[in-house]
């Protein structure tokens, strides 16, 4: 089966529930910016170290494809009575993770460069795909009329990948130092 249809071959695409639009359309662009933005996510969970995180982001993997459908139909009773949405519940948990990681985490004072390990540095690429993305939905909620919900979810959303960021960059300086250490011992034991 192949995979092109060539319904858009002519500029329109087709939304969760049939409607055709132009591609380039707010709506579009929009859903388009949180796919790649799910995307990076992706790579940010197969960087990460700690397993808690990469289960983490897994789990936001699932919930953007809600996301993303429910910002691509225009009818959207239709699309919450065919598939799962964002809720209060799925809000709650960005803050809970949020709020135990900075219990966890040393406290921050100062503005921090993006990412002192690879698995930040790609964190904070989501963080800013994901600001992105939201100031898009901010303007088309201008337009559209959205779940509360959805507002909410997208901007602890950005908050979340920070702080996770945060969680990876501090695993790095406990293993580099860690290694540190080791060799010093590793070291002082040779003649």
């Amino acid at each position: 089966m192949a995979i092109y249809t060539r319904g858009g071959d002519h500029g329109k695409t087709s939304l969760f529930d049939g409607a055709r639009v132009d591609k380039y359309s707010l709506r579009v662009s929009t859903y388009g910016t949180f796919d790649e933005l799910n995307a990076n996510i992706s790579v940010a969970e197969k960087l990460c170290h700690k397993v808690d995180n990469q289960k983490l982001l897994q789990r936001i993997e699932y919930r953007m494809f809600f996301l993303q459908g429910e910002i691509a139909t225009e009818n959207s009773q239709l699309f919450q009575q065919k598939s799962q949405i964002i809720t209060n519940e799925d809000v709650d948990f960005l803050e809970k993770i949020i709020d135990q990681y900075l219990f966890e985490l040393p406290p921050v004072n100062s503005f921090i460069l993006p990412g002192s390990s690879l698995a930040g540095a790609q964190l904070h690429v989501c963080r800013t795909v994901c600001r992105r993305a939201e100031r898009l939905f901010t303007q088309l909620s201008q337009k559209i009329s959205f779940r509360p919900e959805l507002e909410k979810y997208i901007n602890r959303l950005s908050d979340f990948l920070y702080i996770i960021a945060r969680s990876e960059d501090q695993e790095a300086l406990i293993d580099q130092v860690t290694d540190r250490v080791y060799q010093k011992y590793l070291n002082k034991g040779m003649p």
